[in-house]
């Protein structure tokens, strides 16, 4: 009896344990709390941000701006500009031009690379952890 107690334990410890992270099965891809657009702008209001995929991304980080990164392919661009309200939505910025364009990098997957008006940009997926 005590042999089958010991074995529904260590099952239920594997299955929570297993349970607790995700995998998706995309490159580079790792799924984590998100924050919003007005934390972000609490902490830092002249921040450089835009919205993608229902996260946000983040440039003017020092040690982003020194990784050498390669350019993907073309993912989406910036549809609005929005200057005061933090309710955004995919595709908006509160400083990048409408048209710029975003591209996904080889290397990393939290790291969006943006080019507009011959200006290239890194942008950090900003995330709670």
């Amino acid at each position: 009896m005590k042999v089958q107690w010991l074995f529904y334990g260590l099952f239920a410890l594997v299955l929570f344990t297993s349970t607790g992270c995700s995998y998706e099965g995309k490159k580079n891809e790792v799924t984590i709390d998100r924050i919003d657009a007005e934390e972000i702008l609490k902490l830092d209001p002249d921040a450089d941000i835009f919205q993608y995929d229902g996260v946000i991304y983040k440039t003017n980080i020092d040690w982003v701006q020194e990784l050498s990164l390669t350019k993907d392919v073309q993912i989406g661009e910036i549809k609005s500009r929005i200057d005061a309200n933090t309710d955004f939505k995919d595709g908006m910025s509160n400083k990048l031009p409408v048209g710029a364009k975003i591209f996904s990098t080889k290397e990393r997957g939290d790291i969006l690379i943006v080019e507009f008006e011959g200006k290239i940009l890194k942008y950090l997926a900003i995330v709670e952890g």
